[in-house]
């Protein structure tokens, strides 16, 4: 047994039957890898179609999703582990090229790609986002991220490294690849690794999750201070979409009682389009509608980060402060 795919999954049977039956489906002998989904605690039939598809199945107490990735790494028994969304379909060759990299011994981790077929705006906005990173990625031989959602490691660096912090509920596998690369190991891009996502039509979800990703980054930033400098994320703009945001909204709620600050709101909101012309012009490929609707999604992402990271700051702020004056209840957050 070489590869070990694991399917971390809690109340996914709508799609979990098509994302188990796509893995099984796969270019790669069936006897060069297992494939074990992992159930955290579903109260759906999650696992009763899993176990109907004829795969391995463990089951645990809702732990998170690190926890149960984690229970998987632990239970497989191939040398590589190889993780999937539940909610993805992965494409035929789709393993083949996740594995393919560690022909390199130094590889030790592989990130894969999304794609999607839905035809709406916002799913196509989101792809042409995605489409961009991976365009700059592939311009480096090597990443500072691994996203969960397609990722595979070596498993004895994977356990060596300690596996997913289920303490980072929300960014796990941004929190693995900062130790793994802090320990010298070399993570990788695979482009044509790919798995169909179904992005979601709810904006206001988009903004959530924005916020959810705000808010963990700033709890990474304070384990991980180093990531400030690193260039882990492959967009160089957003450094400067976010503050440009606060900026923005800053001067113009002010501008509500001293009129003078609307010109200044008027200068960063130039400034912040300024940033989003070179991606809309090559999200055209996606078509016009999301080449003219690619501003107002960056800006509303970088809101929705902006604001999660405020929030998350100001917590780490207070709960500092309150381990300085009341030790003895100090609660140490991630």
């Amino acid at each position: 047994m070489d590869f070990s795919v694991i399917i971390a999954a809690r109340n996914m049977g709508r799609t979990v039957g098509e994302c188990v039956l796509a893995t099984l489906s796969q270019s790669v002998p069936r006897n060069l890898y297992e494939v074990i989904v992992v159930d955290d605690g579903s109260t759906d039939q999650t696992a009763a179609i899993a176990r109907r598809c004829g795969v391995r199945t463990l089951s645990q107490r809702s732990s998170g999703l690190a926890a149960a990735r984690n229970t998987g790494a632990q239970a497989a028994r191939g040398d590589i582990v190889v993780f999937l969304d539940a909610d993805c379909v992965p494409k035929l060759d789709w393993l083949a090229q996740m594995v393919s990299p560690f022909a390199d011994s130094k590889i030790v981790g592989v990130k894969g790609a999304y794609q999607t077929n839905q035809s709406g705006l916002l799913p196509r906005l989101i792809q042409a986002e995605w489409d961009d990173t991976y365009r700059r990625l592939q311009e480096n031989n090597a990443i500072d991220l691994v996203d969960g959602y397609s990722a595979a490691y070596r498993r004895d660096a994977f356990l060596a490294a300690g596996g997913f912090d289920p303490s980072f509920a929300a960014a796990s596998d941004v929190e693995l690849s900062c130790r793994l690369t802090k320990a010298g190991h070399r993570l990788v891009f695979a482009p044509k690794a790919a798995v169909y996502h179904y992005h979601g039509n709810s904006l206001t979800s988009y903004v959530e999750e924005a916020i959810r990703s705000g808010l963990w980054r700033s709890l990474l930033y304070a384990r991980h201070p180093e990531t400030l400098l690193s260039n882990g994320d492959p967009r160089p703009e957003l450094q400067a979409q976010i503050p440009l945001v606060g900026l923005t909204l800053g001067t113009l709620l002010l501008g509500t009682r001293w009129r003078r600050c609307l010109p200044l709101s008027g200068l960063f909101t130039l400034a912040f389009a300024s940033t989003t012309v070179p991606s809309a012009l090559r999200a055209r490929s996606s078509g016009d509608d999301v080449a003219l609707a690619a501003p107002v999604l960056q800006f509303l992402r970088a809101l929705g980060l902006g604001f999660g990271m405020a929030v998350g700051s100001v917590t780490l702020l207070i709960q500092r402060v309150s381990q300085l004056l009341f030790p003895e209840r100090g609660r140490r957050l991630p």
